[in-house]
C-alpha cells in the first residue's frame, strides 16, 4: 500500500500530488499534504491555506502579520487604512 510522506500510514486510499516543480508526495489525508506542502508564515508561523501575502522571499497569512513584520503597506479586503 502507498505510504503517506507525512505521518507514514499505509492507506489503500492514499494519493499523490505532483507540484509545479516536479516533485512527487503520496498522502494519506489532506492535512497531511497541508501540513507538508504549505508554507508557514513568517511571523506568526501558522500554515498558510489560502493566498497569502508575500513580501520578497517572504509569506505572511493576511495584512496583520505582514504589518507586524515591517511590510507597512500590507493591506487586505477587510482593512481600511
Amino acid at each position: 500500500m502507498p505510504r503517506c510522506h507525512t505521518c507514514g500510514n499505509d492507506y489503500a486510499k492514499a494519493f499523490e500530488v505532483t507540484t509545479a516543480a516536479g516533485q512527487r508526495f503520496t498522502f494519506d489525508s489532506i492535512e497531511c499534504a497541508a501540513y507538508k506542502l504549505a508554507p508557514s508564515c513568517a511571523h506568526c508561523g501558522c500554515l498558510i491555506l489560502g493566498h497569502g501575502i508575500e513580501d520578497g522571499s517572504s509569506m505572511y497569512c493576511c495584512a496583520h502579520c505582514a504589518r507586524g513584520s515591517g511590510v507597512d503597506e500590507a493591506v487586505d479586503n477587510t482593512t481600511s487604512r
